[in-house]
Parts: structure tokens; C-alpha cells; sequence
């Protein structure tokens, strides 16, 4: 009966001991994206989010014009021989 007592005191120890350890980053995220520096907040996190953000733009006109050619394509009437 005591070795059931211990498990829940254990565990709890556990978690609390490494809860400790980790910082918390929120207040200085909120200071850069509340800033006011006139970038949009997609792109104030720095050069990656301006890479993903540029990417996924690249990607996106892309993917459109390549829709709408084949959709043109489809429209289009097909030749008899």
C-alpha cells in the first residue's frame, strides 16, 4: 500500500521539476509583433517568415496560372483527324 502512495507523488515531481526549467517567451514575442514598424505581421518574425512568406506566394501564382492554362486547354475545342 505505501509503494501505491509514492507513484502519484513521483510523477508530480516530475513534471513540476521540468516545468521549471522552461522559460516563458510570450512577453518578448508580443513586444516584436506588437511593435510598430510598419511590416505586416506575417513577415516581423524575420528572414524565414519573409522566405516561407515569399515562397508560399511563388507557389500560389504559380499553382493558379497552371490551373487556369489547363482549364483554358479544356475549354478549348480538340482537333478531328
Amino acid at each position: 500500500m505505501n509503494r501505491l502512495l509514492k507513484v502519484p507523488v513521483l510523477v508530480s515531481r516530475a513534471f513540476s521539476s521540468s516545468a521549471r526549467r522552461l522559460r516563458n517567451k510570450v512577453p518578448e514575442a508580443q513586444k516584436l509583433f506588437q511593435e510598430d514598424n510598419g511590416l505586416p505581421v506575417h513577415i516581423k518574425g524575420g528572414t524565414v517568415d519573409v522566405v516561407l512568406y515569399r515562397a508560399t506566394m511563388t507557389l500560389t501564382i504559380a499553382g493558379t496560372g497552371y490551373s487556369l492554362y489547363w482549364l483554358l486547354a479544356a475549354s478549348m475545342p480538340q482537333k478531328k483527324e
